[in-house]
């Protein structure tokens, strides 16, 4: 196996053209589509830049080396890569035939400094009324979605959503591809595998979270649901194992139940719609939505309840606090919406409470 090092100086090499963007930290995301034309995001805008690789030969070459650190084939017959650079980076890249244009590459970068709660409040992602009522649905073993479109910042969501798990608890996570940094010292991470080039040696996430239950977590924190695992997950959180987190993808809370419902659908399991929505009603306590605004920031625009199902069986969800936009060229507020949520008891009995700010709406509210 090829040291980390050595292979981080080759890699580089073979990167040249957009190392300068790879070492900015201003920089969110480089894109490659083809090897003459490369986009950069910065604070969610995104720009062409000069850069060039000196051939589509080159740009190859650079994703067969990624390939080939990371144990993954990349050829005719597997034209989809997925893996990390050294620096944690996301990688996702598309190759001849179903890329015709050439090689289409998007690069997720991360920042080397971990991200926390109080960056977030400094970034206006979150209002200290807002965080200090997260840390209290986390202590009280609430389970938690976070959803949001891509790009949205839902793992480092996760990630800042993780500083308020008790440092005692026993914390296990499931990735496709390692992204999370949990800021706990008990931490399990587990690491999903693809086929190799025989189509031997698949390790799924339903795999590893079949075994996770049999490692005693006291939190299961899964980095993205995206296919039938949602129905493992949604039983775990139905079976005793409370305080689980993980994200989705979608644009509003309501949605992110369906997206759970669509996904548990795909584990084969044959299920009555009306049993399915019962038990992923009573699964989900919390959705934090995460997305972008006006401005290209990204911000926590809603943190949701789930109460339930209705007599016709559809989702009963209500915002505990909503984004409200203002008047044009002013910064949108995060408020509370007065309403207290039926985990109000859960959370005083982990010794928790709700800021002064949601009794105040709370008042206002019955007036």
């Amino acid at each position: 196996m090829i040291p980390k090092n050595v292979y981080e100086k080759s890699l580089r090499s073979f990167l040249e053209p957009i190392l300068p963007y790879l070492d900015d930290p201003s920089v969110s995301e480089v894109m490659i589509n083809g090897p003459e034309h490369i986009y950069v995001e910065r604070k969610g805008q995104l720009s062409q830049v000069d850069a060039r690789f000196p051939s589509q030969e080159a740009l190859l070459s650079a994703l067969r080396n990624i390939a080939q650190f990371v144990g993954r084939p990349l050829d005719h017959y597997h034209p989809i890569l997925e893996g990390r650079l050294p620096d944690g980076s996301r990688i996702e890249a598309l190759l001849p035939p179903i890329s015709p244009d050439g090689p289409s590459v998007a690069i997720r970068r991360f920042s080397k400094d971990t991200l926390t709660i109080d960056k977030l409040l400094s970034f206006g992602s979150l209002t200290p009324d807002s965080a200090q009522a997260l840390s209290a649905i986390v202590g009280a073993k609430q389970n938690i979605i976070v959803s949001g479109g891509t790009g949205s910042g839902k793992t480092s969501m996760l990630n800042c959503l993780s500083s308020f798990i008790p440092e005692g608890d026993r914390v296990v996570v499931i990735e496709d591809a390692r992204e999370l940094q949990l800021q706990q010292s008990h931490v399990v991470q587990l690491e999903g595998r693809p086929a190799d080039s025989r189509g031997k040696g698949q390790i799924t996430i339903r795999d590893l979270f079949k075994a996770t239950l049999r490692m005693r977590p006291d939190r299961i924190v899964v980095g993205e649901i995206r296919g039938g695992e949602a129905l493992e997950l949604i039983q775990a959180m139905t079976s005793g194992h409370g305080g689980c987190m993980s994200t989705v993808h979608a644009s509003y809370p309501k949605d992110s139940m369906s997206r759970l419902e669509t996904m548990a659908l795909m584990s084969g399991i044959d299920l009555p719609l009306s049993a399915l929505r019962s038990q992923i009603s009573s699964a989900i306590d919390i959705i934090v939505q995460v997305g972008r605004v006006r401005d290209g920031s990204r911000r926590v625009t809603h943190i949701t309840e789930v109460v339930g199902c209705d007599e016709h069986n559809n989702y009963k969800l209500q915002d505990l606090f909503v984004i409200e936009h203002g008047e044009e060229g002013k910064k949108p507020a995060f408020v509370p919406t007065g309403v207290l949520p039926v985990c109000l008891e859960a959370i005083r009995i982990h010794g928790h409470d709700l800021p002064p700010a949601v009794y105040a709406a709370a008042k206002r509210r019955q007036r």
